[in-house]
């Protein structure tokens, strides 16, 4: 461990550093977005993304098949050293956190909680929208979330199943992509929903497109910035920040190659890496 100054206090004392990476890990290229986030406000930050790009789609799947996946992946981020886990993925943080927190000696941080937060800051009528992958509606997860801290607020959710393979596929800006962004959103506004949960972090790469649909002055919050804000909490919190002298390096490796992938991340994301690992599964 090294003394390292700290911009969260006056002097060096009590500011430990702590190089080894932040994990993080999703089921396939929509984990980036938390990526570009954490890039952006922790710049010193070493971290380690994993994008299970062999079995995405997690939303169709079965909770305990989805748990089999996020404990295999977790395991894999531990092995490279990882001084916390980051769970970007909607779909792993409503069925699997818990499991995740108790098998893995790390901190353990998911996008539901952080973004029920700001979605409650940032309602005016207490009527929520939430989108996601059908597994994570089902599970009822931003609900639940929802709820433990606004029992009145009410919450309108819908499954959008064929958002994330378009954009896997790259289809960020596409007239089929905006049609079924349209037809699923129209109910919610149709609703009286005045705030908007993208509750995948594959959809932030729609912010643009969404924005089109979008009616009156609906707020988008976006899960992504949202759990970057909580790693940074969390790292201050249990003293795992890295020195301002760390240069922050970015290692991606994908479980299988995915052909659209770096475009995507360079240019939707702006996010630079270099060469990409091919990690097999266990």
């Amino acid at each position: 461990m090294i003394v390292a100054a700290c911009r969260h206090c006056d002097d060096f004392s009590g500011c430990m550093s702590d190089p080894r990476p932040i994990g993080v890990f999703d089921s396939g290229i929509g984990g980036l977005t938390v990526v570009k986030a954490l890039r952006d406000l922790l710049p010193h930050e070493n971290i380690y993304y994993l994008g299970d790009t062999a079995r995405v789609p997690y939303g169709p799947k079965s909770p305990e098949t989805v748990q089999r996946y996020a404990v295999e992946l977790a395991g894999m981020l531990m092995r490279k050293n990882a001084k916390a886990l980051v769970v970007a993925c909607n779909t792993v943080s409503s069925v699997a956190l818990p499991l995740l927190a108790k098998r893995f000696p790390v901190p353990v941080v998911g996008v539901i909680e952080p973004g029920a937060r700001a979605a409650l800051q940032a309602t005016r009528n207490r009527h929520i929208g939430v989108i996601g992958t059908r597994a994570t509606i089902r599970s009822g997860a931003y609900e639940k979330a929802l709820r433990a801290s606004d029992n009145n607020v009410r919450v309108s959710s819908r499954a959008c199943p064929l958002l994330v393979p378009l954009i896997e596929e790259g289809l960020l800006d596409d007239d089929v992509t905006d049609r079924m962004i349209a037809r699923y959103l129209e109910p919610l506004f149709g609703d009286g929903i005045d705030t908007l949960v993208l509750g995948c972090t594959h959809y932030p790469l729609l912010t643009a497109a969404i924005a089109r649909t979008l009616r009156g002055d609906v707020v988008l919050v976006d899960s992504a910035q949202n759990c970057a804000r909580a790693v940074e909490e969390m790292l201050n919190r249990q003293s795992l920040r890295a020195a301002l002298s760390n240069p922050g390096e970015l290692h991606v490796a994908l479980t299988d190659p995915a052909d659209n992938f770096l475009n995507i991340a360079r240019d939707a994301l702006q996010l630079s890496f270099g060469e990409i690992e091919v990690q097999p599964l266990p």
